[in-house]
């Protein structure tokens, strides 16, 4: 179990905040609620708002001084200037959610100086609670977890979008197995479980959708890279990353080079 250490408090505080976000998602999945449409291709429902509030409330008055980054709030510069910042996505997966497909996850993610300290990955439907710390290894539903010591990447199984355009995922299909799963924020907290060698995007993808799943993976003895193979930073403007690479720590560059391979044949 992770024991008394520096970012405690906010580990807890993650923690209680995840498993009341997750209470009140469950008691409308399958269920009434509304769905909006932020943008094209991009819905909103009010799980999602409701478990944004209780998060945002729990956190807030815990730490006050924190910044906060949360897909369903306006991003405001001040985070920026601060070294400490909360990084939220209530509902990754929201399709799946709203599918009634139980492949998502609240994610919660606490930076300091830029490097991700503190994560929780929660799919409440399943009822894995992923939590981890840095340099205090990860955990799920209280069991530690390590990411697989696979190095061969033929036969690595991947875990990938499930909307993702499969074709961007030719170069990984002639040599991978390669296993749709929803929520980005969950597929990583399942690499870092072992259950899958690895997942990977060719989006920009936002931050609230990775950093507690990419320390995770970090925690459990993995390594998470950016496509074009740098370590990821978070509480940047703009919060955005151009692909990532999660896997075991022998598999990691493989797949990183693959990744650059495919990219630049599209050039």
């Amino acid at each position: 179990m992770i024991s008394d250490f520096k970012f405690s408090r906010e580990l807890s505080a993650a923690e209680q905040a995840a498993k009341d976000a997750g209470a009140a998602i469950m008691a409308l999945f399958r269920g009434k609620y509304d769905i909006q449409e932020k943008s094209k291709n991009n819905p909103v429902t009010s799980a999602d708002l409701e478990a944004n509030r209780i998060i945002r409330e729990r956190i807030a008055n815990t730490f006050p001084d924190d910044g906060w980054l949360s897909e369903e709030d306006a991003d405001s510069e001040r985070r920026l200037g601060l070294s400490r910042v909360w990084v939220v996505d209530p509902i990754d997966g929201t399709k799946e959610f709203i599918e009634g497909v139980p492949q998502f996850a609240v994610s919660i993610g606490f930076v300091v100086d830029g490097i991700a300290q503190v994560a929780v990955v929660y799919n409440p439907a399943q009822e894995e609670f992923f939590k981890g710390a840095a340099g205090q290894g990860a955990y799920l539903n209280d069991q530690p977890i390590h990411t697989t010591d696979r190095s061969a990447i033929d036969g690595a199984r991947l875990l990938v979008s499930r909307s993702e355009p499969a074709k961007k995922f030719q170069v990984y299909v002639d040599h991978c197995v390669i296993d749709p799963v929803g929520s980005i924020a969950y597929r990583l907290a399942k690499v870092a479980g072992g259950d899958g060698d690895g997942t990977l995007t060719f989006r920009n993808i936002h931050e609230w959708d990775i950093c507690a799943g990419v320390l995770m993976v970090e925690a459990a003895g993995g390594i998470v890279v950016d496509g074009e193979g740098q370590p990821m930073r978070f509480n940047r403007q703009p919060a955005r990353h151009r692909g990532v690479i999660a896997a075991g720590a022998a598999l990691t560059p493989g797949l990183q080079g693959l990744w650059a391979a495919a990219m630049n044949d599209k050039k």
